[in-house]
């Protein structure tokens, strides 16, 4: 088939019409000729049997030479089994997405299908299954630990030794609480990727046999009886300030988590009633806790200087917080009590220990150290089942640190029936 049959000044001179024409340039190439006087180079050619049509550009913009180049090219491909029109498709699509990842850059988003994308999208997939603090913490994670080396890469393209590779920094620094953690979240994206067709498989599987696995480690606690009458001993003759001399007392009393304590507020205790009802973000319930006479007695005591702030330990600086996390730890530490012996979380040990050895429901102290089911039918059952026990239980406890911190040789109670 002839080619080339024209020299340029046929196209440029030529003049549109009523209706379109167009100017054969030998091989198929065409110079289209609208009745707009807008002129296009045109392609046409047979591909599995469809006759099929190829855009090159607009003239003159596209010149000759561009046009008759890109023809060749594309009697190329047709000649090794190849669609030039697909070509073309995928690369305009390929541009399309280049200029919107460039957009998307620039105003903060991450690129399309990219790790960071489609981890974006898994965590806003499960935002109403988790806790909203639980969320933050999956978040964070991600985005400083994974997405500095992942998370640009496309999520097809990411391996296991990528994978490997984020978690190996937290392995080397024994982090491997974190490690499993960010591992399983790494997976869960990955198969939420497989789900939504962003990837095929999770090349994170063969890595979780890389990670060590984590020994327990439990908080120190004293669980002796005699040593437990030296440390409330110890706890009286606390020197510091009058908020944490009550802190610190009021501790074993109740044995809850260090930080519900520490954010216990005024509005939740009711001395009439004799309870404390915090609300346990840990467990998400409303617990009851029921106050023995001397717990009253130490509220009594710090209601003239705290009754007025939020919180029943307020922060010393005055900022409108609760006592800091660090603070009782930091009073055990001046008594001699460092975190190989007894931390604040211990005294939920101590008591969980004792109590069980001394006869009470195992139900009712489970009940009290706030393991309670997260349904709420069954959490709310178990509350009204074991309040009275608790009630009793809580004040022969008191009774029981009173005598350990006299000195007194105490027989273990039995639980009252």
């Amino acid at each position: 088939m002839a080619r080339n049959l024209n020299k340029d000044v046929i196209y440029r001179s030529a003049k549109s019409k009523e209706k379109d024409y167009r100017i054969s340039d030998g091989g198929s190439l065409f110079l289209l000729v609208k009745t707009d006087k807008t002129k296009r180079w045109i392609f046409y050619y047979r591909f599995n049997g469809k006759q099929n049509t190829l855009g090159l550009g607009v003239y003159p913009d596209t010149s000759l030479e561009n046009a008759r180049r890109q023809a060749e090219e594309a009697r190329k491909q047709i000649a090794e089994g190849i669609d030039p029109g697909e070509i073309k498709r995928r690369q305009k699509a390929l541009n399309r997405r280049t200029r919107l990842n460039e957009d998307r850059v620039s105003d903060g988003l991450p690129i399309l299908d990219s790790f960071a994308d489609v981890a974006l999208k898994w965590l806003y997939s499960i935002s109403h299954l988790t806790k909203d603090t639980t969320h933050r913490k999956k978040t964070s994670r991600l985005k400083r630990l994974a997405f500095p080396s992942l998370g640009d890469k496309p999520i097809k393209e990411v391996k296991a030794s990528d994978v490997l590779a984020v978690l190996k920094l937290l392995i080397d620094k024994r982090q491997l609480e974190t490690a499993h953690r960010l591992y399983a979240e790494i997976s869960n994206i990955f198969h939420y990727a497989i789900v939504h067709k962003f990837t095929d498989y999770d090349p994170s599987q063969p890595v979780a046999a890389q990670i060590p696995e984590q020994k327990v480690k439990h908080r120190a606690a004293i669980i002796d009886p005699k040593q437990v009458g030296q440390l409330l001993r110890d706890l009286y003759n606390y020197q510091g300030t009058f908020v944490v001399q009550m802190a610190l007392r009021l501790s074993p009393l109740l044995f809850q988590r260090p930080g519900e304590i520490r954010q216990m507020l005024w509005a939740n205790v009711d001395f009439e009633a004799k309870e404390w009802r915090p609300y346990v973000s840990k467990t998400d319930f409303h617990h009851i806790v029921p106050l023995s006479t001397q717990a009253l007695e130490i509220l009594k005591q710090l209601q003239p200087l705290t009754g007025n702030s939020h919180f029943v330990f307020p922060s010393s600086r005055g900022n409108g917080r609760p006592m800091s996390d660090g603070t009782v730890i930091t009073a055990l530490k001046a008594l001699g009590y460092d975190s190989g012996v007894m931390t604040a979380h211990g005294f939920r040990t101590t008591a969980s220990t004792l109590l069980n050895e001394q006869g009470w429901s195992p139900d009712a102290i489970e009940r009290q150290l706030a393991h309670a089911p997260r349904d709420n039918v069954r959490a709310a059952y178990n509350r009204a089942q074991y309040l009275d026990e608790r009630r009793r239980m809580m004040q022969a406890w008191a009774d029981y640190l009173d005598g350990l911190k006299a000195g007194a040789d105490v027989i273990p109670f039995k639980r009252v029936k």
